[in-house]
């Protein structure tokens, strides 16, 4: 297998690393939480009365984010081939997963590995291991 010399960034990911690793950890310095977006959101949900305003300021950057990297360079193109059926079934398993899983591949991967989290490395392990799996499955017994 090639790497795709044409999509591939390792200064933009590097970038991109750093600032999640920065955002994370003022986080949980400044406010004293993991910046795991299912909590964030499931807490919005639970409408707590003095919680609010930093979910919302970080879900606003989390979704600002793309917009203002727009004006500096050309927008990313998403392009999804599924239905809109396998989509929201889709999210729906994830949202299963990570209630199971208590947090989701940001709260887990990010912000528990640097913790030193055992519940989190086997979460994390075991979300790698099923995206292994899944990949190996759709490209060489399924084919796609």
């Amino acid at each position: 297998m090639l790497i795709d010399l044409i999509h591939f960034t390792p200064g933009l990911s590097l970038a991109g690393g750093l600032v999640i690793g920065f955002a994370t950890a003022v986080l949980v310095l400044c406010n004293g939480r993991i910046a795991g977006i299912s909590g964030i959101v499931g807490g919005l949900l639970s409408w707590p009365r003095n919680d609010i305003g930093w979910r919302i300021a970080f879900l606003a950057g989390l979704l600002g984010a793309p917009m203002v990297a727009s004006l500096f360079g050309k927008p990313a193109h998403v392009d999804i081939e599924a239905s809109w059926g396998a989509i929201l079934l889709a999210g729906f398993l994830v949202g299963i997963g990570t209630r199971y899983a208590s947090g989701c591949t940001s709260g887990h991967g990010v912000c528990g590995l640097s913790r030193g989290s055992v519940r989190s490395l086997v979460a994390t392990t075991a979300f790698m291991l099923a995206g292994i799996v899944t990949v190996f499955v759709q490209r060489h017994l399924i084919g796609g």
